[in-house]
């Protein structure tokens, strides 16, 4: 039907030219009118044997896609997508309830009519876990603080509002979280329901802040589950992927707000070996940034400011201007290197002397995204530009403990077990060493940085760093390609090299670390086997038959699920 409208609105102009000055009889303008019909369908159906005949090739794809954009699409149909664009659903469904009843009264009404609606916060998730074009339901109507208990240190939430409202909203009493992931956009309810986590050794994932929640269920209406009130399925459904309830409110457990003194500088491999027992027991908060295709590893401490030390004493050897002109540099010189490309683009080059680091590195990587020589000299700037960044910043925590990501990417990010803080198994730098010759001979065109970090253990079931014994720590490895083109054909070759570059990782590491992927960033693989083999591993790791056992009895026609739950975890019939 867009073909014939299209058709329609291209013949509309020569009309205006086609006239006749005296108009023939009528029985003569019925037979002309009727032949001109006749060549209309006539060319009509020949264009549909050649559309059909012959189906755009892969490369073309995206040009058919196009075509249909620019149809008009019904006007309570939403499309949602996650932030980098790599997953997207329309749906006609998408609800923002403004109050727990409200909420409620969603809930009971889909459940009756056996439809979906799963919960999803800001979207921030790589692999779009809480999407489906069934049905949404969104809280970010329900972000409000509701208390805040100064004397045991805790706040009582609505799980729609976003860590960085949460943070500002409590500061004045003194408090804030205990840990944060790199950014503060996320919703509370989606960054607890998929286990994500900050840095620190001695600290736990964020789910662990949470010591009460309230669930909307299908089947029991709205619960409340705490250790102890139900602990059971406070443990399982604290990290339950938003398949077991729609979480309304949290009660976090918060900690006085401090500022904290960061401390970035660029090592070795062989001086984190010689360091890292050190450096994971000695910080609050470390992480190491590797750049692939040097030998720098980029160190960042975070710890209390001392109110007798004050800030350390240290002059910088380089201005910011003068860190950031290597990225510069290179920039302009690969500008000239491809000026074809640059000026077929029809793009504006803005002033390079206004753009973040950030912004150089995605427009450098744009350039030629999966060029390994070019992004060996990228990732040689990006060590150069963090060499002469070297130095000290004071800050309050939920300023401190967040990290520029850059733009759109892809993201793979595993979790595996790294001995106990008083004694370290070294496999998280064993890890990271086959990771670096890995893709060094398969020529992989990996970009910086590839980011560790650490935590303490969760007891939340379905954390991937659950574990029994307190004292266990925790390692998360990410590496990631970015997505610095709108341009769809190379966004899918960026795609291919990707998933390439993560299933080597998984062949190759994967099994010898006990490493799972993070909720936040896993993918259902396509091909059967590889899917029924993650079925299986899964298994080993989680206790699935619990949680699949729970989302039967709290939510039985499974209005909550979507299509990657379906397929992690299949119901089977003991369950």
């Amino acid at each position: 039907m867009l073909r014939l409208r299209t058709l329609r609105r291209s013949l509309q102009p020569l009309r205006r030219f086609c006239s006749v000055p005296n108009p023939p009889p009528a029985a003569s303008r019925d037979a002309e009118f009727r032949r001109y019909i006749g060549y209309g369908v006539l060319f009509l159906g020949c264009g549909a044997v050649t559309y059909y005949s012959f189906p755009f090739p892969e490369t073309a794809k995206h040009k058919k896609a196009e075509l249909f954009r620019y149809a008009p699409l019904p006007a309570d149909l939403h499309t949602v997508s996650n932030w980098s664009g790599t997953h997207e659903v329309q749906t006609r469904t998408f609800l923002q309830p403004e109050s727990a009843a409200e909420l409620e009264s969603v809930v009971k009404e889909f459940n009756e009519k056996k439809q979906k609606i799963r919960p999803v916060g800001s979207g921030l998730s790589p692999n779009g876990i809480g999407l489906t074009r069934n049905g949404m339901v969104n809280l970010a109507l329900m972000d409000r603080v509701l208390e805040v208990d100064e004397k045991n240190k805790r706040v009582r939430v609505e799980a729609g509002i976003r860590v960085q409202q949460l943070v500002d909203g409590i500061k004045d009493f003194g408090l804030t979280l205990q840990n944060f992931a790199s950014i503060r956009e996320q919703q509370i309810g989606g960054i607890v329901q998929v286990g994500a986590h900050g840095t620190g050794a001695r600290l736990p994932p964020i789910d662990e802040q949470v010591i009460s929640m309230k669930l909307v269920t299908p089947t029991k209406g709205t619960i409340e589950v705490s250790k102890e009130k139900d602990s059971e399925l406070f443990y399982l459904a604290r990290c339950g992927l938003g398949g077991l309830g729609v979480v309304s409110e949290v009660t976090l457990q918060c900690v006085e707000r401090q500022e904290l003194v960061e401390h970035t500088y660029v090592s070795t491999m062989n001086e984190i070996k010689k360091n890292h027992k050190k450096l994971l027991s000695d910080n609050k908060h470390v992480k190491y940034l590797y750049i692939p295709y040097t030998d720098k590893v980029v160190v960042v401490t975070c710890n209390p400011l001392s109110k007798w030390k004050g800030m350390p004493k240290h002059k910088p050897k380089y201005t910011a201007e003068e860190a950031i002109q290597p990225i510069r540099d290179l920039y302009q010189e690969s500008l000239i290197k491809y000026r074809k490309t640059a000026v077929a683009s029809d793009e504006k080059e803005p002033n390079v002397d206004e753009l973040s680091f950030t912004e150089l590195r995605d427009k450098l990587l744009a350039l030629d995204p999966l060029n390994k020589e070019h992004i060996m000299k990228t990732n040689q700037a990006e060590a150069e530009f963090w060499t002469k960044s070297e130095g000290y910043r004071v800050g309050w925590s939920d300023e401190i403990l967040g990290f520029d990501c850059g733009g759109q990417q892809w993201v793979s990010e595993t979790c595996f077990p790294a001995g106990t803080l008083s004694k370290p198994s070294m496999k998280d730098l064993e890890y990271i060493e086959r990771l670096l010759q890995m893709i060094e001979q398969e020529d992989i065109p990996a970009p910086a940085p590839i980011e560790q970090r650490w935590t303490g253990c969760s007891r939340s079931r379905m954390s991937p760093a659950y574990s029994s014994s307190p004292d266990d720590i925790f390692s998360w490895v990410g590496i990631i390609m970015y997505l610095p083109t709108t341009d769809a054909r190379e966004r899918k070759q960026i795609t291919d090299e990707f998933f390439h570059y993560r299933r080597l990782t998984q062949a190759k590491l994967w099994d010898d670390y006990s490493a799972y992927e993070h909720w936040a960033k896993i993918e259902v693989p396509k091909d059967k086997d590889e899917l029924a083999a993650l079925q299986a591993r899964l298994r080993k790791r989680f206790p699935v038959d619990a949680y699949n056992q729970a989302r039967k009895e709290l939510d039985p026609n499974h209005i909550f699920s979507n299509y990657m739950l379906e397929k992690l975890f299949p119901v089977t019939e003991t369950v």
